[in-house]
């Protein structure tokens, strides 16, 4: 018979993920504002509320955002029903504790024995014993102060006098992960100077494996200037790389001066296979080690564990606490272990190794040095350059390009998420993707189908890759010898590159030049966007990035980088021109206001003059003119915007046509882009000797185009324009905006007509 209570519990977990766990569901109030009222907090109702309200709330926050975040991709934890008896234990954790004290001790001891067993049978390390904790470093800082209890026999006592007289050294792997030893003084209460980085290989072995014969000069140094050897922290794995130290002899030389081996890393999970490389068993013989099952089972919410070691059971108990709570933290992990078995367990573990068994053929990118034995992958993106002729080398030499890497790395995690790849930063190497199943598979839930679709990506991202850097010295020789741009040097960027378009000062101060070099990059960038290519315009990195600058990202080898550079350019100039345009345009319109006022007023002078003060009597002159009509010709005055001058309209009325004047130069285009095929994007090769394409017939084809051009529209063949036409289709014809137009057809001046009437 099983308790109610623990019937109830379970089903009302079981009730309560299935609830949580549904993203399916719809939202009634789609349109409703982004801030609702319901998410505003108030005060707590006085009745309470039941359970499926509260959960209900709970799911809103969890997956209130999704919606506003769509565009990003994140990644979930496969929560399937190991998980769920992780997180039952922690209820169970809470109602055991409730329990009478010796019922309660019983049960705890129990669960500690049971888990400790299975443990340190699972992972082939016999006679341990297993401190569980909630931070992974937490286990290292406890068997740290152990070792300082065990080496210093009056520390109880005499506290840190005992420390000063004889010095404690920790030593950990540069390969360690980030602020291991930072944290670990920070605890204990040491001085950084207690905590020795021993380099990796740099000449002989991995790049990524502690230099024994090095620690061992660094330890016999210490001994001399009378500081005592404590503790080392090995790698079975690197937080970076996943390489392996080695653990065998390392072992021996802690052995020689009584020093105490701690080893973590992900390659401790595979002690639990059937088979397992020599390198990795040897950490079966060191004097403590941390698992952490929790990634590699998938199971959320259970405590990492150390196995360590140790003869004194009096200095033994600083690892166990006699709260029953805290005892209760392997509850989860009891519970997990139990429901998959052992036979659940080494399948995790297996099938997350057999992801990268074959990783010689899946990744053919794989520079990063690499060991058999480990489940991680890393690799990164190389440049080759042939280097015939040069030293007399005759084979090509690879350049690792972090940028590129880094981009791939994004990509790749965003294209498939499931795979659970990511970056990492290594020290010698720089920027790498890298691939870890051991840590990401059990979570993400990690199928041979990812890894296929994996392999896929990277096929279609490397050729992209490649001719983004075999087009980046062309673009840059381009945009150097183009007039108005400026290249811009970013080794940070992973696409074509950076270019500026300069403006041309002319005598302005820096803070007005600065703005109006802003204006100018910021519209052509806005213009680069609107056009109908497969490249991508940007202002750079949120953080770090040049500013005024337009930034072109990957590209394909199809590209036409001289088109590309000659249409940035063209256009600069042309917002360029009509920045300066209409900056100037106030300034003309003004004058030639005031001078157009001017000459309306001596106008009305003369024409006063010319009709005599008769005429000027309101009476007298309506019958003067209704006896003796006055003929007078109209004046009227045209203001010319492209002269910047006041013309008469006096030729206009004689030849009925208004007058051209001077024409503006043309707006400088892209000769490139008129050759365009129909449905091709921009900057894409033409392809000319295709079947599907004749260079005569689209020849004439443009031809044709150009003569139907010079027509203005609605205007047929042999009708006359008059004066309003003339301007209307002048207004027509300049298009500031205007990409392309045929050299013969000129746009006419921009005018003001101001006219005088008797």
């Amino acid at each position: 018979m099983v308790d109610p209570t623990l019937a109830e519990m379970g089903k009302n977990l079981n009730e309560a993920m299935k609830m949580l766990e549904d993203n399916q569901r719809k939202v009634e109030e789609e349109n409703e504002k982004k801030y609702a009222r319901k998410d505003i907090p108030g005060p707590l109702q006085g009745s309470g509320q039941d359970m499926v309200s509260i959960l209900q709330l709970v799911q809103n926050l969890m997956h209130g955002e999704e919606e506003e975040e769509t565009s990003q991709s994140y990644r979930l934890q496969n929560v399937g029903e190991q998980g769920h008896m992780a997180l039952l234990g922690h209820s169970l954790a809470a109602y055991i504790s409730v329990l009478d004290r010796e019922r309660l001790r019983k049960l705890t001891t129990r669960i500690l024995s049971d888990t400790t067993l299975w443990l340190c049978r699972l992972f082939r390390y016999e006679n341990g014993s297993a401190y569980y904790h909630e931070d992974d470093r937490e286990g290292l800082l406890k068997i740290c102060r152990l070792v300082i209890h065990t080496r210093y026999e009056d520390y109880t006592l005499e506290g840190f006098n005992v420390l000063y007289t004889k010095q404690p050294v920790i030593y950990i792997s540069s390969a360690a992960r980030t602020g291991l030893g930072q944290a670990l003084c920070n605890q204990l209460g040491l001085p950084l100077s207690c905590m020795c980085r021993v380099p990796c290989n740099t000449m002989f072995g991995s790049q990524h494996q502690m230099d024994v014969a090095l620690l061992d000069r660094l330890i016999k140094d210490d001994v001399e200037f009378g500081k005592l050897p404590l503790l080392l922290v090995a790698n079975a794995g690197t937080p970076g790389a996943g390489h392996t130290d080695k653990l065998g002899r390392l072992k021996e030389l802690c052995e020689q001066y009584k020093m105490w081996l701690h080893v973590e890393g992900v390659n401790l999970a595979t002690l639990a296979l059937g088979y397992v490389s020599s390198s990795v068993l040897a950490a079966t013989k060191c004097d403590s080690m941390t698992l952490t099952l929790g990634s590699w089972l998938g199971l959320p919410a259970v405590p990492a564990v150390t196995l360590y070691r140790h003869e004194d059971p009096s200095l033994v108990s600083g690892l166990t606490s006699s709260q029953p709570v805290e005892k209760l933290r392997a509850l989860p992990l009891w519970l997990s272990l139990q429901y998959l078995g052992h036979d659940g367990i080494v399948e995790r573990i297996k099938h997350a190794s057999q992801l990268v068994s074959n990783r010689e053929n899946i990744f053919f990118l794989l520079k990063v040095e690499d060991e058999l034995s480990s489940p991680v992958v890393v690799f990164k993106f190389f440049q080759e350059y042939s280097n015939r002729g040069m030293q007399g080398l005759q084979e090509p030499v690879q350049f690792p390009n972090c940028a590129l890497s880094l981009q791939l790395g994004e990509q790749l995690a965003q294209l498939v998420p499931a795979s659970g790849v990511d970056v990492v930063e290594l020290e010698d190497e720089g920027m790498c993707v890298r691939f870890s199943p051991l840590m990401t598979s059990a979570v993400l839930g990690t199928e041979i189908q990812d890894i296929d679709q994996l392999v896929d990506c990277l096929k279609m991202k490397i050729p992209v890759l490649t001719s983004t850097l075999q087009l980046r010295e062309e673009f840059e020789q381009e945009v150097r010898r183009t007039v108005g741009l400026l290249y811009i040097e970013d080794l940070g960027w992973p696409g074509l590159g950076v270019v500026r378009y300069n403006y041309h000062s002319d005598g302005k101060n820096d803070d007005k030049q600065e703005k109006e070099l802003e204006k100018i990059n910021t519209e052509l960038l806005k213009k680069l966007n609107e056009l109908e290519s497969d490249l991508t315009f940007s202002l750079g990195p949120e953080f770090g990035g040049q500013k005024n600058c337009v930034y072109i990202g990957m590209v394909t080898e199809d590209l036409d980088v001289s088109e590309l550079v000659e249409t940035i350019a063209a256009t600069g100039r042309e917002i360029e021109e009509n920045s300066r345009l209409l900056e100037n345009m106030t300034e003309v319109v003004r004058k030639g206001i005031q001078e157009a006022q001017l000459q309306l007023q001596k106008a009305n002078e003369e024409r006063l003059l010319e009709e005599g003060l008769l005429r000027q009597i309101p009476v007298v002159g309506s019958v003067l003119n209704w006896f003796s009509p006055f003929q007078a010709s109209p004046k009227g005055r045209t203001f010319n915007l492209t002269a910047g001058s006041l013309e008469s309209t006096e030729s206009m009325y004689v030849s009925k046509a208004q007058g051209t004047g001077s024409t503006p130069p043309p707006t400088p285009t892209s000769s490139l882009a008129k050759q365009r095929l129909p449905g091709q994007k921009a900057f894409k090769r033409s392809l000319r000797n295709s079947d599907g394409f004749s260079e005569t017939s689209s020849i004439s084809h443009c031809d044709d185009l150009d003569k139907l051009d010079q027509r203005p529209p609605n205007l047929s063949p042999g009708q006359e324009q008059g004066p309003l036409e003339m301007e209307r289709n002048s207004h027509m014809t300049h298009n500031p905006h205007q990409v392309s137009q045929p050299q013969d057809c000129s746009p006419g001046p921009w005018v003001f007509l101001f006219c005088l009437h008797p």
